[in-house]
């Protein structure tokens, strides 16, 4: 693709990478047929290709984003299925998410929009504050119908319908701390155990430190970790997110120059598509930049890990059920880890069942169900049938807001792939999975 930057306009570093992005793409349109939006909705604006132009018009041309550019920057998913099948090697996510940056400095919102992601990037990081809304929510949730109509009816439904009904307590696993090895210490590896999931699924955490402890690993929870970032990077809000990717650093730099790191380990393939970003995100930045990039370096998911040290043989009796494993898109398109978690799955005696168009989002994409509630529900729907379509026994996912969004809309048990690799060889039932097993 052609572009007419100025020398001016290409002295910005996010400039300069969106310049070579757009002049890689050579128009083919291959992203279109695997794009969620444009499968859903039939408008070139809402495929990827669509989306390349109006950040194109708007980026060279200098000007503020207007609510069109808006409107279709924010249905995407940023599934970054796109990104799998351009032959080009079109990297959209850096793009896109230049484009958020650029609308949120230059283009105001209505105030109830602007209220709303001003909340969620208030509230989502911090588990203390979101349990506290959680528990107020799971109070309102049978008032859900006496919303008044207006510009937040749907979102606020679509939010009282995906908090639980009841609120676990904090796990003392999340807490800092040194997990040792079961005999003898292998590896040292530092855990990531995120914000809004030691909330609504605390036990992916603590499935997790079994399942390495087990294979030797000594799993380090360091202070001062926190949120990845991720929520308000992709609002376009960069102050909070490089602050929040910034003390993360400072956690695991601080580990890693004390007793050596040999991988941060991530559970959630949301935060660990953001957190292998960090070297690209604070490139520019002379006293971050080689931090960043260390520990992006370092960062891995946790199925990787797992593949990596190897898996034990399942214990009798455990395994055997057939399950519909669910590839979240920031996991198979973000960090293209594809095979390892199938594997691994196997490894452990499940019989896995392939779920059709697996390629495309479940509609979870961060807070995009909670922001686009109806383009994500079309998406939970299908989803859900292809997934039911498989006759499994339950589903296996690697990220919590994948199984938040699928568990809304079916009776099978959703849980994280550690819960049943945990399972297997050597740790409880999880939770909702007695039944099936």
């Amino acid at each position: 693709m052609q572009t007419n930057f100025t020398l001016a306009q290409l002295a910005d570093p996010d400039t300069q990478e969106s310049e070579k992005i757009l002049r890689s793409c050579v128009h083919c349109g291959f992203c279109t047929a695997t794009c969620p939006t444009y499968v859903l909705l039939g408008d070139e604006l809402d495929s990827p290709r669509g989306r390349i132009y109006l950040i194109k018009d708007m980026l060279e041309n200098g000007r503020p984003a207007s609510e069109r550019v808006t409107k279709h920057i924010d249905r995407c998913l940023s599934c970054l299925s796109c990104m799998s099948t351009c032959p080009s090697g079109v990297h959209y996510m850096h793009l896109v998410d230049h484009a958020r940056k650029h609308i949120h400095a230059t283009y105001r919102r209505p105030f109830a929009d602007r209220w709303l992601r001003r909340l969620l990037i208030w509230l989502l990081p911090h588990p203390a504050r979101f349990r506290l809304a959680l528990a107020g929510a799971a109070l309102a949730k049978p008032l859900a119908g006496l919303v008044p109509a207006g510009f937040l009816q749907a979102r606020a439904r679509a939010m009282l319908a995906l908090a639980p009904k009841s609120i676990l307590a904090p796990s003392p696993v999340d807490r800092p701390q040194v997990f040792p090895a079961e005999g003898p210490r292998r590896y040292r590896m530092a855990l990531m155990t995120g914000c809004a999931q030691q909330v609504l699924a605390p036990e992916i955490n603590e499935a997790t430190i079994r399942l390495l402890t087990r294979h030797g690993v000594e799993v380090v929870v360091a202070r001062g970790m926190g949120c990845c970032g991720a929520l308000a990077h992709h609002m376009g809000d960069e102050v909070p997110a490089l602050a929040a990717a910034k003390r993360n650093l400072v956690a695991w730099t601080r580990e890693l120059e004390a007793g050596g790191l040999d991988a941060v380990v991530i559970n959630a393939s949301g935060c660990g598509t953001t957190v292998k970003d960090y070297g690209f995100m604070l490139r520019s930045d002379p006293e971050w930049a080689d931090r960043a990039a260390r520990v992006a370096g370092l960062a891995k998911d946790v199925s990787e890990v797992m593949s990596e040290i190897g898996l034990q043989p399942p214990l009798p009796g455990r395994g055997g059920l057939v399950l519909a494993y669910h590839a979240a898109c920031s996991l198979q398109h973000g960090q293209q880890v594809k095979d390892p978690p199938k594997a691994l799955l196997r490894q452990a005696g499940f019989s896995l069942r392939e779920v059709a168009e697996g390629h495309l989002c479940c509609g979870s994409a961060g807070t995009y169900n909670l922001m686009q509630p109806q383009i994500a529900g079309r998406l939970r729907d299908r989803k859900i049938a292809n997934i039911e379509a498989t006759g499994a026994h339950a589903v296996a996912t690697g990220n919590i807001g994948c199984m938040t969004q699928i568990a809304a809309g079916t009776a099978l048990p959703v849980l994280h792939s550690v819960a049943f690799l945990d399972w297997a060889t050597g740790g409880p039932l999880p939770k909702g999975l007695a039944a099936a097993a």
